[in-house]
C-alpha cells in the first residue's frame, strides 16, 4: 500500500457511548451546518508532501467529496483545540508535531466553521481512525483543486492556498 494513502479497510470498530451535546444540525437563513456550537478543521501542510486531505464517506454530509479533518465543537471549547482534536481522532494528526499558522473564519452569525491551517513540523502518516474517511492522502498544493472537494472547502481553498504561498 502506498504511504501517502491510507485504505478504509484500516478504520476500527465504531466507537460507542454518548454523543457530545454538540453534535446536531444548526439551520438558518444560509443553509444547515453541523455542529451546534460551531466546527473547526485542520489544513495540516508539509511542504514536502503537501496538505492532508480527507475523502469523506459516501454517507456523510457532502459525501464522497474531500476536505479536512475535523467536525463539531464541543461546547466552550476554542476552535484550535477542537479542530486539533478531531484532526486527531479522525486522521491522527498528532498536535505535537504540528505548528499553528493562521486561522481562518467562516462565520455566518448563527454557525462558524474555522479552519486552522498548520505546517508540520515532524512528519507523521495519517490514520484513518473512524468511519468518516474513505481514504487520507498528502496532495501536493497544485493538485488540490483537482479533487472533488468538499463545496465549503472548495470556496476557501484559493484564499487558504494563496496564503500558504
Amino acid at each position: 500500500m502506498d504511504h501517502a494513502s491510507v485504505a478504509a479497510s484500516s478504520i476500527p470498530p465504531v466507537r460507542t457511548g454518548p454523543r457530545n451535546p454538540g453534535d446536531a444540525w444548526v439551520e438558518g437563513d444560509r443553509g444547515r451546518f453541523w455542529g451546534r456550537f460551531g466546527a473547526a478543521g485542520v489544513l495540516a501542510w508539509d511542504p514536502a508532501r503537501g496538505v492532508l486531505l480527507q475523502h469523506r464517506a459516501v454517507w456523510s454530509h457532502n459525501g464522497g467529496t474531500w476536505g479536512l479533518p475535523g467536525g463539531a465543537l464541543h461546547e466552550g471549547e476554542d476552535a484550535v483545540s477542537g479542530a486539533l482534536r478531531e484532526a486527531h481522532e479522525e486522521a491522527a494528526v498528532p498536535a505535537g508535531h504540528v505548528d499553528v499558522l493562521f486561522t481562518s473564519v467562516l462565520d455566518l452569525g448563527y454557525w462558524s466553521y474555522t479552519t486552522v491551517v498548520v505546517k508540520v513540523r515532524e512528519p507523521f502518516e495519517p490514520v484513518i481512525s473512524d468511519p468518516e474517511s474513505i481514504e487520507l492522502l498528502w496532495v501536493p498544493l497544485p493538485e488540490v483543486a483537482d479533487k472533488e472537494l468538499h463545496p465549503g472547502f472548495g470556496a476557501a481553498w484559493p484564499g487558504l492556498r494563496e496564503r500558504l504561498a
